[in-house]
């Protein structure tokens, strides 16, 4: 049972929110829904959640512009359900950041493993519902840096720094890819390998999402410095990690 975790379902099919916040109600999680991104923001403005559970296809305002919004203001992690299935959608939603994506409909268990896979990827990255006051001083964390060309990234606290100091906000995916990077520089690693290292060997990604992924933790990474390759593409093979890294 996990009555700490606070799930967000956002969907304007009140039947299906309803039967979604029951099911995972009875499997130990606090859900609260929305009927659209309007209602979501309301309750994002009154409280924290760990995950939101987001429908694409919506009147006025569909799901994808609120995820879009939400990335940009480095909300929770999210997983999209669209009636609209195929490669291409699925790689639209991950682009703009979702953690995941599934076709409505869907089984609710196969819906509780894919929470529960991405609860455990972005473990403690979540604000607490009842934060310490202020006044409280945080505990001290023994800092673990790995530098490369300049950059500096630290691993406990997932922090990432540009030469120039500048901090470069990633989702808990592009930190992911980055450290499996990191981890293993100046050799040439597959699609595959990334994923497993990146997301499990349990995952359901595809070997394309790597490319939409690692475009995106580029484009990321150049806004801050693009004075250095970091990471090369090899082609039919896969991504090397250029700079040597020093720990």
């Amino acid at each position: 049972m996990d009555l700490m975790t606070r799930i967000l379902i956002v969907d304007d099919d009140p039947g299906l929110r309803g039967l979604i916040s029951t099911f995972l109600d009875r499997h130990g999680y606090r859900t609260d829904t929305a009927g659209n991104p309007p209602e979501m923001r309301a309750k994002l403005a009154s409280g924290s959640y760990d995950l939101i559970v987001l429908d694409v296809m919506m009147p006025q305002e569909d799901g994808l512009t609120a995820l879009k919004a939400l990335v940009a203001g480095g909300g929770p992690p999210v997983i999209m359900l669209s009636a609209v299935g195929g490669d291409v959608d699925r790689i639209v939603g991950l682009e703009m950041g979702a953690e995941d994506y599934m076709e409505k409909p869907c089984n609710p268990r196969e819906l509780l493993a894919r929470i529960r896979t991405v609860l455990r990827r972005n473990r403690g990255a979540a604000v607490p519902v009842d934060p310490a006051p202020a006044t409280a001083a945080p505990p001290a964390v023994a800092e673990n840096w790995i530098g490369f060309a300049g950059w500096r990234m630290q691993p406990d606290s997932r922090m990432v720094a540009a030469p120039s100091g500048q901090d470069v906000t990633l989702s808990d995916a592009e930190f992911r890819l980055l450290r499996a990077l990191v981890d293993h520089p100046r050799r040439v690693l597959t699609r595959d390998q990334l994923l497993d290292f990146a997301h499990g060997e349990s995952t359901d990604h595809f070997d394309r999402a790597i490319d939409v992924q690692i475009s995106r933790l580029r484009r990321k990474l150049a806004a801050a410095d693009d004075s250095a390759e970091l990471i090369r593409t090899v082609r039919n093979e896969g991504y090397m990690f250029v700079p040597a890294v020093t720990r």
